[in-house]
């Protein structure tokens, strides 16, 4: 019987302390996370993606059909305009080239030949008849002459004069025939004839040597050859695409920014790059032009923005997605919070300060905000706000104190 009244006191004791603590607790000041204002520097940036794309570039394509020769570069390396990039199997045009540069050799002397008169060998057998026949004729002459003045003196026969005539009449009418000879041996027929076959040779070497040039693909601009991938042995058709060259010390990103997002960028604002792919590394550059309208991107409303990104050592190639920040607006030295402290009454931004154990709406005003924090007005460093919490809070509150 007393052990069963001992049993009764006891649960009766531990009954009155529960309900001592409950009473206590309830009455404790709730327990609330705060945050200090700090100051700090403050970016607010619009965070997007693009693609990297050379400001100049330029093309390299084939001029004719072969198979490639020989390779002379290959993907990212820096070359100078008109620099060899590849070689196409060039030994038909060579020869075409060879053969139509001796058919102009041989016009050019069948020319000279015809400037000449005819050929030395022919003009010099002619002149030396012609200087034979001349002498014979000075001969027949001067004894026909001879005879003349001896018929007038009777002292010569009239058949003596007349065969002494017939040497001067055939010696006169050889020279004229080598004459003729000579005259024949180049006609106007020939002349034409012959400038006509220097033409068409000369036609045919620039076509030759135009044949052998384009066998040389070359790089149309000094850069960085960023797209390039030719096997030996390959067959290019005329036009086809050899290799795309640029210069990549800059670069330009091409990115779309939505449209709630198009006031807070301008031209010049900064901008910062990385790459999935390099880790750790940033480049930087600038907003270069903005948008002139705005274009549906899938279920988006976005601006085509452009970068210009330095590139100094040619990391960056065309292609590449990147992320993209671009900075729009930036405080050296604000006053700020967490974006969650900040609540909203009647409109009105403002946040719970604490005042010993006591909470104090004061209203701020906001200014530049990154993703995580807020610059305010109207609070000063160090105190302290009002993290969110599960409990409605309001102004003269006592609570009990946290800080993160």
């Amino acid at each position: 019987m007393k052990l069963r009244s001992l049993f009764w006191v006891v649960l009766l004791a531990i009954a009155a302390s529960g309900v001592w603590y409950a009473v206590t607790l309830r009455n404790q000041p709730p327990e609330l996370v705060f945050a200090r204002v700090v100051r700090e520097s403050i970016t607010s940036s619009v965070p997007t993606n693009g693609k990297v794309e050379p400001i100049e570039w330029a093309e390299a394509r084939a001029e004719r059909d072969g198979p490639v020769q020989s390779i002379s570069v290959q993907r990212g390396a820096r070359v100078t305009q008109g620099a060899a990039l590849v070689e196409l199997n060039s030994s038909e045009a060579r020869a075409e080239l060879t053969a139509a540069q001796a058919r102009v050799s041989q016009a050019r002397a069948d020319l000279e030949v015809i400037e000449k008169g005819g050929r030395a060998t022919d003009l010099s057998a002619i002149a030396g008849d012609m200087e034979r026949e001349k002498l014979e004729l000075a001969v027949a002459q001067k004894e026909y002459d001879s005879l003349v003045r001896l018929q007038a003196k009777q002292a010569a026969t009239a058949y003596a004069v007349a065969q002494a005539k017939d040497k001067v009449d055939r010696a006169q009418q050889q020279i004229r025939s080598l004459e003729q000879r000579r005259g024949a041996l180049v006609v106007p027929q020939d002349r034409s004839a012959a400038e006509a076959r220097l033409r068409d040779a000369e036609s045919a070497v620039a076509l030759a040597e135009e044949r052998v040039r384009k066998s040389v693909i070359r790089a149309p601009l000094a850069g960085t050859v960023y797209q390039f991938d030719l096997k030996p042995g390959a067959y290019l058709n005329a036009g086809d695409l050899v290799a795309s060259i640029g210069q990549l010390d800059r670069v330009r990103v091409k990115v779309f920014v939505d449209e709630p997002d198009l006031g807070r960028v301008a031209r010049g604002k900064p901008v910062a790059i990385t790459w999935d792919a390099m880790p750790g590394r940033q480049w930087k550059g600038v907003v270069d032009k903005t948008p002139t309208q705005i274009v549906a991107l899938g279920t988006r409303q976005v601006g085509e923005v452009l970068c210009v990104i330095d590139n100094p050592n040619d990391d960056l190639l065309p292609g590449t997605n990147v992320n993209v920040d671009i900075t729009a607006e930036e405080s050296a030295s604000a006053l700020t919070i967490p974006k969650e402290a900040v609540r909203r009454e009647l409109g009105q931004a403002g946040v719970f300060t604490l005042s010993g154990n006591t909470l104090a709406w004061k209203k701020i005003t906001l200014g530049v905000s990154n993703t995580t924090r807020t610059q305010i007005e109207g609070l000063n460093e160090n105190d302290a706000v009002a993290l969110p919490s599960e409990k409605p809070l309001k102004d003269g509150m006592i609570v009990t104190p946290r800080f993160q």
